[in-house]
């Protein structure tokens, strides 16, 4: 397993995290994305140290806080040995009209509670997990490096950010003298590419890593949604994004299955090799509802794909039309302006 420095920062992760929004402790868990607890979580996190992997991933939003409770208990005397991820926004108890949001209050009691139900002293990173316009970003910031110099969070980042929104912290953090963010978690796929515009290069020119969720497009990149699947039961079933992966999806499908078979590997492999090999990502956060998909998606870190591979793979995942004004300064100005996210240094 490769370790990767997060940012610009002294943290270093494996290039695949383990992602706990599986984990669950009521029927349908988050979102009815998994509901994965006891042995079977145990068993899960056994697999992912392992394989080598130090970077766990929650928040205190997943399943209500249970997802925490659930990797805290199957981390147990092991925590001291790995980086523990967990973010806040969301409401989790019934503290009335502040138990949402990025406002002091809400932050602090939630970094609290997220300490409980973890188990833990510290937490070593610390995400917003996404964007409050309805709280001052200096508030915020101030929240954060509280719960740093009071011993309680060692690192902070960001999730679902904007690159405007990534650089408006980075600054008031260096006027103010508050922490820095180190990371920005985001969504990143071969079926989902808008964080090239402005969200990797930004990251990449700031020193700030980017963890990625949704590498595999909600289970589409596996190549196990075939045909018309509209109606079955699979969560993306009922995901919005289906039309959309279908109109578009056949090229990469096609280009996926066709390295997997060269390759004598797995679809799913391919499509988390080829993110994880992007400049500026960090960590890949994986997760799984068997022990079988888990040991298959973290075998993609023993292998790499190589540059012709990775070509045919943007090829066919390439929208068709570049937004402004990447379609300006790469479109008319390439020579001046070539992709700086494509491979990983």
């Amino acid at each position: 397993m490769e370790f990767r420095s997060l940012g610009r920062s002294g943290l270093k992760v494996s290039q695949f995290g383990f992602g706990a929004m599986t984990f669950a402790g009521s029927p349908g868990g988050f979102g009815k994305i998994g509901e994965t607890s006891g042995a079977a979580a145990q068993k899960q996190v056994d697999i992912c140290l392992d394989a080598g992997i130090n970077f766990f991933d929650t928040a205190d939003g997943y399943d209500a806080g249970q997802s925490e409770i659930i990797l805290g208990e199957a981390l147990g005397l092991r925590r001291p040995e790995v980086v523990v991820a967990t973010k806040a926004f969301l409401p989790t108890g019934k503290q009335g009209v502040n138990d949402r949001g990025l406002g002091r209050r809400h932050l602090i009691m939630a970094c609290e509670e997220s300490l409980k139900r973890l188990g833990t002293d510290w937490i070593d990173l610390y995400q917003l997990h996404v964007f409050d316009a309805a709280v001052p970003l200096e508030e915020t910031l101030s929240a954060l490096d509280h719960l740093v110099t009071s011993g309680k969070v060692r690192y902070v980042g960001c999730s679902n950010f904007f690159g405007w929104q990534v650089i408006k912290g980075l600054a008031l953090a260096d006027q103010r003298g508050f922490e820095r963010f180190i990371s920005n978690q985001i969504q990143y796929s071969l079926m989902i590419r808008d964080a090239e515009d402005e969200i990797l290069p930004c990251g990449i020119d700031q020193g700030v890593g980017a963890i990625v969720w949704g590498a595999m497009a909600a289970g589409f990149l596996s190549g196990k949604y075939s045909g018309d699947i509209g109606s079955g039961k699979a969560r993306l079933a009922t995901d919005p994004r289906l039309a959309e992966y279908q109109g578009r999806g056949g090229d990469v499908l096609a280009a996926l299955a066709a390295i997997a078979a060269e390759r004598g590997v797995s679809q799913g492999q391919v499509a988390l090799n080829w993110v994880a090999n992007r400049k500026g990502v960090t960590s890949v956060l994986v997760g799984a509802r068997s022990e079988e998909q888990l040991l298959d998606n973290l075998a993609a870190s023993q292998w790499s794909l190589s540059e012709p591979e990775i070509d045919r793979l943007d090829k066919a995942s390439q929208e068709p039309r570049r937004r402004y004004p990447d379609s300006h300064q790469r479109g008319m100005f390439a020579e001046r302006n070539p992709p700086i996210y494509r491979y990983h240094s």
